[in-house]
C-alpha cells in the first residue's frame, strides 16, 4: 500500500507521568481507554515507560537494568493483551530485553493481532553505554500497517538524520520517537531534532515523553519533555510545522490526525523539495578557507 492509498491515522502521542505502585497492565488500560475516546488508532508510548515498576525495586543502575529485562516478555504481553481489547496499534515505548548474548532496548510494534516487529535502539546515550552496559541495537527497519509504512526512531536515534533518512528512504512517512530525557536541555534537544527530521523529510514525526520525578530509582530519576506530532513546514501544513503539541513536563495525550497523501503531496509540489534534494552520497569535506588557512 503507498502513502497515496493509504488511510488517515488518528494518532495520540502520550506524555507518560512516571510513577510507581500502579501494575503496568492497568496504567496502559486507562490511557487506552483514553486514546480510544479520542478516536485514536494508535497510541505512542515513551522510551521505558513499561519498565517504571521494574526499576522501582532500586539497587543501583545495573539491578535496575537487570529487573527490567526480567519482565520485558510480560510487559509485552500486556501490550499485546491491551491491542486485542481496544482495537488499537500501540507503539509500547521500550523494553530492556536479550537478544542472544547481549540486552537491548527495544520498541514494540504490537497491532491486535499481536507483535509486528520490534526496533532495536540503534545509538546508546552515555548512561545506557556505561551504567546500563547496552549493546548497540540493530539498524534502522520499518513496519507496514494500514496507514502505510512507518518507522520508529528511539530517543537518542532521532538525534542522527542517517538514521531517520534509511526508514524515509524504505519508505517510512511517519516517524515515532518514543524519548526519555532527564533534563530540559534533553528534551530540547529531541523536540529540536525531531521537528527537523520532519522538515527535511517531509514526513510526520511524533515525540512521546516520559515527565515527572521518580526519586526512588537511579535509571528514570527525572523526566523531562513534550509530547508533540511535527510536520513539514511547508504547504498544506501549518506555518511551523506543529501538528499538535503539548506544554512541558505536562502528562496527556496529543492527538492529531495524520493523512499520508498529504505527505505525499507535499513531496510532489511543496515550496521545497527536501525529500527529493538530499545529496546522493556525503559530501567530502570542505576545505579550510580564509587569510592564512590551509587546507587538510
Amino acid at each position: 500500500m503507498t502513502a497515496r492509498q493509504a488511510p488517515p491515522l488518528r494518532l495520540a502521542a502520550l506524555a507518560w507521568p512516571v510513577g510507581r505502585g500502579e501494575a503496568f497492565a492497568a496504567k496502559l488500560a486507562r490511557w487506552c481507554d483514553r486514546a480510544v475516546a479520542e478516536g485514536a488508532g494508535m497510541l505512542l508510548l515513551p522510551e521505558y515507560a513499561p519498565c517504571e515498576n521494574a526499576f522501582a525495586m532500586g539497587g543501583g543502575a545495573l539491578a535496575e537494568r537487570d529487573s527490567a529485562v526480567a519482565e520485558a516478555d510480560a510487559l509485552v504481553a500486556a501490550m499485546e493483551a491491551e491491542a486485542r481489547r481496544t482495537g488499537l496499534w500501540i507503539a509500547g515505548g521500550t523494553v530492556l530485553r536479550r537478544n542472544g548474548g547481549r540486552i537491548v532496548n527495544a520498541a514494540p510494534l504490537v497491532s491486535p493481532d499481536g507483535v509486528v516487529g520490534l526496533q532495536e535502539k540503534h545509538c546508546r546515550t552515555r548512561f545506557e553505554r556505561s551504567a546500563w552496559r547496552l549493546a548497540a541495537g540493530a539498524a534502522p527497519s520499518v513496519f507496514a500497517t494500514p496507514w502505510g509504512v512507518i518507522g520508529i526512531a528511539v530517543c537518542y536515534d532521532a538525534e542522527f538524520p542517517p538514521l531517520v533518512r534509511a526508514q524515509v528512504l524504505a519508505g517510512a512517512w511517519l516517524v515515532l520517537v518514543p524519548a526519555a530525557t532527564d533534563t530540559a536541555a534533553g528534551a530540547t534537544r529531541v523536540t529540536v531534532s525531531a521537528r527537523a527530521r520532519a522538515i527535511e523529510n517531509q514526513c510526520v514525526v511524533a515525540v512521546a515523553p516520559t515527565v515527572g520525578a521518580a526519586s526512588w530509582c537511579e535509571s528514570l530519576d527525572s523526566n523531562r519533555g513534550r509530547a508533540g506530532i511535527y510536520g513539514p513546514a511547508d504547504r498544506g501544513f501549518p506555518d511551523d510545522g506543529i501538528l499538535a503539541e503539548g506544554a512541558p513536563d505536562t502528562p496527556g495525550l496529543v492527538v492529531a490526525t495524520l493523512d499520508p497523501a498529504r505527505i505525499a503531496a507535499v513531496r510532489r509540489r511543496g515550496a521545497v523539495t527536501n525529500h527529493a534534494d538530499w545529496p546522493d552520497a556525503p559530501l567530502p569535506p570542505s576545505p579550510v578557507l580564509g587569510r592564512g588557512a590551509r587546507a587538510a
